[in-house]
């Protein structure tokens, strides 16, 4: 699994995602490079599954340290593992408590749409989702952390610039 974290963040066909947490998993799943393996990070709680496929984009720092986030808006669910070609969407702009010191940092969460779309009639991007499906998505993330005392802040929904703008700076911090 320590591959998966360092492949290139792009390839010529799109912005590379590696599937950790699968769509409909009760379960956080993440990639331990320590072991070499998926671990399970946490429980959600109860009644709470994951909406679409989760995962992170390789060789990409984000100001939380982890690599950054990613959702995948398509058919999945996917495997763990499973490295996925896409386009981007999006981003969630999101604010959270420190993880190790005191005060505020940003962990933004990417929308990007496996290659090639399923069906064609994908929205273009995150701003053309309904509002309803925006809250709901916005929900999810408040809900899968509540015992986790993250705090979380919803900066706004940004467009494709802004999110090969976040994508480019996580990939300059991850040295790439």
């Amino acid at each position: 699994m320590k591959d998966l974290l360092s492949l290139p963040a792009r390839t010529s066909g799109g912005v590379l995602v590696v599937v950790e947490t699968p769509a409909g998993s009760r379960v956080k799943l993440k990639v331990d490079p320590e072991l070499g393996t998926m671990s399970i990070s946490r429980p959600l709680p109860l009644g709470l599954h994951y909406p679409l496929d989760w995962g992170f984009v390789p060789s990409t720092r984000a100001e939380d340290g982890d690599p950054l986030d990613a959702m995948l808006y398509g058919t999945g669910p996917g495997q763990p593992g499973v490295v996925v070609p896409c386009r981007l969407m999006g981003v969630l702009k999101v604010e959270q408590n420190r993880k190790k010191s005191s005060g505020r940092e940003r962990n933004d969460r990417l929308f990007v749409l496996p290659l090639p779309a399923a069906h064609g009639d994908e929205p273009p991007d995150v701003l053309a989702f309904p509002p309803q499906l925006r809250s709901e998505l916005e929900d999810f993330f408040v809900w899968s952390t509540r015992w986790e005392q993250k705090d979380l802040r919803f900066l706004g929904w940004g467009g494709i610039d802004e999110a090969e703008v976040i994508l480019s700076a996580a990939e300059r911090a991850a040295g790439g």
